[in-house]
This record gives C-alpha cells, sequence and structure tokens, in this order.
C-alpha cells in the first residue's frame, strides 16, 4: 500500500473539483466538463455500497479513461461493504474514493448515512480507516459543519479529528449546516447560512491537511479568494448551470499556459460522443440535458435551451439536435454583429 503521507501529499494537486450532485454528475456530465479542463478534479454521484457490491458495475460505476482524474462518492456506513466497494472502485480505475457525510435527503437517512452520520464521528473514522486499509488510492470525506442542533465548532473539531486519525487524505467541507428534519435537499442547500469562516479555521486548526470548500461559490474570483484560505474549492450547481466557468479553471488555478479550447471543439466532440452512444443503444436526451447551461447568459441561449430540451427527447433524435441548437446560437451572434 502507498505511504499514507505519499497519498496526503498526493492529494495537494486538487485544488479545484467539480462536486459530486446526484442525478447530475453521471459520466455524460464528466465526459463533457473534461472537454473544459484538464486539472479540475472529478465527481460521481453518489453510490451506494451495496449497489457498488452487488449491482452491474459496468451501468453503476463505467466509466471513459478521458474522464479522469475521476473520483467515486460513496454512501454508507457500514465499515465492511465501503471497504469493498473501495475496492471495486479501485480496481475500476477510480483515483479516489470519497465517502459521503453531507446529505441530507430522507431516501440517505433512512439508509442511515449520508448528513446523519456527523451524529456519530466514530462511524465515520471507522469507515475511513477500513477504506484505507483496502484501497492504496486516497480516501477523502465530504462533510456539513453540523447538522440540526449541533454546534458546528465541536462537531466539525470531532469528525475532522477523526477521520485524520483514521488516515484520510482529505476533507471537503460545505459550509452549511444541514437540517435532518422541516428542509427538503434542495432547502438545505439555500437555506442554512454559509459559514465560511468556520471552515477557514479548522484549516488554521489542521494546517498540515488538505481541507477543501464547497457550498455557495459562484465565480472563479471567489475560489481564488478561497484558496487564500484553504487548500481547496469545490463548484456544483454553478458549474453545472453555467459550465463555461471551467474554461479559465486551468489557466487561474492551475497556472496552466496551454490555450483553452474553443467552443466549436467541445460541441463538435460531444456531437461524436452522443452519437456513439445512440449507437450503442442510449438516446439524445441522456447526453443533452447536460448541456442545456452551456450558453447561460448569452443572446441566442433561451432558443438553444428550447431545441436541447424539446427535440432532443424525441426517441429518434441524433447529434443533428444539437448542431440545430448551436447554429441558433451563431444566427444570433451573427445578426447582433451585423
Amino acid at each position: 500500500m502507498i505511504d499514507q503521507v505519499d497519498t496526503r501529499e498526493n492529494y495537494k494537486r486538487n485544488r479545484f473539483a467539480v462536486a459530486p450532485m446526484i442525478d447530475w454528475t453521471d459520466r455524460h456530465c464528466r465526459t463533457f466538463h473534461r472537454q473544459f479542463t484538464r486539472h479540475a478534479l472529478l465527481y460521481t454521484e453518489m453510490v451506494v455500497a451495496d449497489a457498488a457490491i452487488h449491482g452491474n458495475r459496468e451501468r453503476i460505476l463505467g466509466f471513459a479513461e478521458a474522464e479522469h482524474p475521476v473520483a467515486l462518492q460513496l454512501g454508507g456506513s457500514d465499515p465492511i461493504k465501503l471497504a469493498e466497494a473501495a475496492r471495486i472502485g479501485e480496481a475500476m480505475g477510480y483515483q479516489e474514493i470519497n465517502l459521503n457525510v453531507g446529505c441530507p435527503s430522507d431516501r440517505v437517512q433512512s439508509g442511515t448515512f449520508g448528513a446523519c452520520l456527523m451524529k456519530t464521528p466514530y462511524i465515520v473514522a471507522s469507515s475511513v480507516e477500513a477504506m484505507k486499509q483496502a484501497v492504496a488510492i486516497p480516501v477523502t470525506v465530504k462533510c456539513r459543519i453540523g447538522v440540526d442542533d449541533q454546534d458546528p465548532e465541536t462537531a466539525l473539531d470531532q469528525l475532522a479529528s477523526g477521520v485524520f486519525d483514521a488516515g484520510a487524505d482529505a476533507l471537503w467541507v460545505h459550509a452549511r449546516k444541514a437540517w435532518l428534519k422541516g428542509l427538503s435537499p434542495k432547502e438545505n442547500r439555500d437555506i442554512p447560512p454559509l459559514d465560511y469562516a468556520r471552515v477557514y479555521r479548522l484549516k488554521q486548526q489542521n494546517p498540515s491537511q488538505f481541507i477543501g470548500i464547497n457550498g455557495g461559490i459562484q465565480t472563479l474570483d471567489e475560489a481564488l479568494d478561497h484558496l487564500n484560505h484553504v487548500d481547496g474549492v469545490m463548484l456544483g450547481r454553478a458549474i453545472y448551470n453555467n459550465p463555461m466557468l471551467l474554461l479559465d479553471v486551468d489557466r487561474s488555478i492551475y497556472g496552466s499556459e496551454s490555450a483553452a479550447p474553443s467552443i466549436d471543439a467541445i460541441i463538435e466532440h460531444m456531437c461524436d460522443y452522443a452519437d456513439a452512444h445512440i449507437a450503442r443503444g442510449g438516446r439524445l436526451s441522456h447526453i443533452a440535458r447536460h448541456l442545456v447551461g452551456l450558453f447561460h447568459g448569452a443572446a441566442g441561449a433561451r432558443r438553444w435551451r428550447q431545441i436541447l430540451s424539446t427535440e432532443a427527447n424525441q426517441t429518434d433524435a441524433t447529434s443533428a439536435v444539437i448542431r440545430l441548437a448551436y447554429a441558433a446560437i451563431e444566427t444570433v451572434s451573427t445578426e447582433e454583429a451585423a
């Protein structure tokens, strides 16, 4: 097994990540996002440990080599099952295993995992220890600052202390509490107030550990400001709703001097990718739904969204729909220029 110090040291390159989002960050979404950035860390949707162990692995866990660097997020509370799921993820080629200790949905709570694990930090620590013993790749945790009536000062310290003692390579913190009763998952992303300062204090208390921050971050300028206080920044909905934000990640976050890809090239790649998916029995809608936000705020964006949201849902739709939608964008741009 790789030395624990080595995995923690290697993890420091992950300064920017696209958050794991249930029903959103599937393999098609990740393929799309990877066209914009070579370096950002991408995450799967949360996969329950039992599904990873007993389900159709190619359908549930499959991904393309071109998606790297990509991490697998697991949900669960049984250290033995999580260790087995982690082994499976490592064998399939994932570069990181992340444990979900932040999702507040009723479905996740009923399985006694996700954000409710903030109440049992010893289970989280045991799970991390079991996964670290099972795999040689980094094992990380994504959590909240607390749940319900917990004091975030105490709750987050206890969780962080336990997982780092167990060997965790990183702790990504969504800088809000989660309310397990009374708020929906959507409301839990917006209503509890953000407390970035709490995450900053955690980093100050753990200078040698990787601490990443998540929650409410909308721009790369905001991300760069957070990087003055923590090691990594994770954006979720902001990226999904406006993928163009990823175009400047490699330059502004990683210092890359390589030219950003052109939108023409990204569209062409996704058209080829869509047709290959359709040839294997898939549907254009599986892919097109992730492209809807591409021209967020741009002239012609409404027409782009309309075409993708309607015509891509036809059973016989092909990449011609994406090309048609892109032509609408180009037509508006030409008319405005004239």
